[in-house]
This record gives C-alpha cells, sequence and structure tokens, in this order.
C-alpha cells in the first residue's frame, strides 16, 4: 500500500473555539473523515488549548474505539503535561515536535546532537506503552541516522521547504532530491518515514514519487479546500492523489525490473 493519509483536525478546533456553541465539532468531523476513507486522525495539543484541548484529545480517543483500523496520531513538544495526555490516551503513534509553546506553528526538525539524550527515555517510555514514536526531522542525514539511535520508529519529514520551493517554482527538483536522499537514509537504518506541513492538491502527487512514503499528515490545506469542496469530498481528493502516486511508483518500479 503507498501513503496513508491522516488528517490533522486542529483547523476545526481553531474554528469551533471562535464561538462557545460547539460547532464545527472536532469529533463529526474526524468521522467525516474516516467514512470518506481516511486512515488517521492527527491532532497537536498545545499547552495554551488555541484549538485542541485535552478533553478533544479524549473524546476523539473514545470516539476512534469504532474504528480500529484507524489511527491516533498525536504531535507535540514532550513536556510532562504533553506526556501525560498521551500515556492515558495510548494513540496508535505519538510524533515529537521540537516547538515552544508560543510558536505559531511547527517550523523546524528536531537537534538529535543536542537533544537526543533527552528524547530516549521518552521514547522508551512510549514505546514500553506500546506506542509508536515518529521524530519531526529536517533532511540531513546525519541527524536522520541519530534518530534510529535514540529509538524512534519513525521520522516525519519537515516538509515546508519542499512546498515553498514548489509554490514558487524555483529549483523544485532539488528541493526534492534532497527529501529523496532523507527518506533513503532513514530507510537504510530501518525508520519509517513519514511527512507534513504545508502539503496539499498540488504538491501532494511530485512528492510522493518519493518511495515508501508511509503517512502523510495534512491539515491547513485540506481543511481549507473542504471550504470549497466539502470535508468528505476534499478527503477523497487527496486519496485520489495519493492513490495515483502508488500507481506511478508500482509502475516505475515494474520498468525497472523489467
Amino acid at each position: 500500500m503507498g501513503a496513508k493519509l491522516s488528517v490533522n483536525l486542529n483547523k476545526v478546533a481553531l474554528l469551533r473555539n471562535a464561538r462557545t456553541i460547539g460547532i464545527p465539532s472536532v469529533v463529526r468531523a474526524a468521522e467525516v473523515c474516516i467514512e470518506a476513507g481516511a486512515h488517521g486522525i492527527t491532532v497537536h495539543p498545545r499547552p495554551d488549548e488555541r484549538h485542541i484541548r485535552r478533553q478533544d484529545v479524549f473524546d476523539l480517543a473514545e470516539a476512534l474505539k469504532a474504528a480500529p483500523e484507524v489511527e491516533f496520531n498525536i504531535e507535540g513538544n514532550p513536556f510532562p503535561e504533553f506526556m501525560e495526555l498521551v500515556l492515558k490516551v495510548k494513540p496508535t503513534q505519538c510524533t515529537l515536535v521540537p516547538d515552544s509553546p508560543e510558536a505559531f506553528t511547527s517550523d523546524h526538525g528536531w537537534d538529535l546532537k543536542a537533544e537526543g539524550e533527552r528524547l530516549k527515555p521518552i521514547i522508551n517510555q512510549l514505546k514500553q506503552e506500546g506506542i509508536r514514536t515518529s521524530l519531526f526531522m529536517e533532511t540531513d542525514p546525519e541527524q536522520i541516522g541519530l534518530a534510529r539511535t535514540v529509538g524512534a520508529d519513525r521520522v516525519e519529514l519537515y516538509t515546508e521547504p519542499y512546498a515553498a520551493s514548489f509554490a514558487r517554482g524555483v529549483r523544485v527538483e532539488e528541493t526534492l532530491e534532497a527529501f529523496r536522499h532523507a527518506a533513503e537514509k532513514a530507510q537504510s537504518v530501518w525508520l519509517g518515514v513519514n511527512a507534513g506541513h504545508d502539503l496539499n492538491l498540488q504538491n501532494l502527487g511530485l512528492f510522493c514519487s518519493i518511495p515508501n512514503i508511509m503517512e502523510v499528515s495534512i491539515g491547513h490545506a485540506l481543511i481549507s479546500d473542504a471550504l470549497e469542496m466539502g470535508l468528505a469530498n476534499t478527503v477523497r481528493a487527496y486519496l485520489k492523489v495519493l492513490d495515483e502516486a502508488e500507481m506511478e511508483e508500482t509502475g516505475a518500479s515494474r520498468a525497472l525490473a523489467s
């Protein structure tokens, strides 16, 4: 199977928080995404609860019990309060992100030379609870190699540089090649490869020409597209792009084999 789609619901929660009447419902949005074929649901709760709230995480975990095939991915910096939440909920995957509490959005990957020793016991604790652990990383092959040594199961490649290059139409192939090398490095040390940040309907297909991407986490662009297309139709549109990318990858592999 090609890359799975995990829908980030932060922006649904952000809109909900603009009023006090509980709509749109984060849980209902998750249900719509799942009914449309999404493979996973992602949330990134922040300490100030500007979008996803602590209670949302518990509500989603309860709702997802009805769809055990759907993965629940919780992202965040492993501060004590975050870790307490994750260990209570026990999602399928925890993606550790090095953002500060006041960060507008995630904007860089881990520096494991500086933070690796801090992360080792945290990752070990997550794995003891059966939670797959992914680290938010940039494309430096040396740093990605260190992700294996601290115990991670996967890396999530921070794709904003690729998305920005694609949007400008500048150095797209060169930038994509850096991500290809990063993915190959991760796979060479038996790390799974996820990706996320500013991926959209226009740039996703080309990015997934990189072989064996396991999961893409998409929120802002997908929820924005849903304003025009509807949430279910938007999820199906992203799945179509992923299916087409998988078919192209399979065709290229067969051509090489022959």
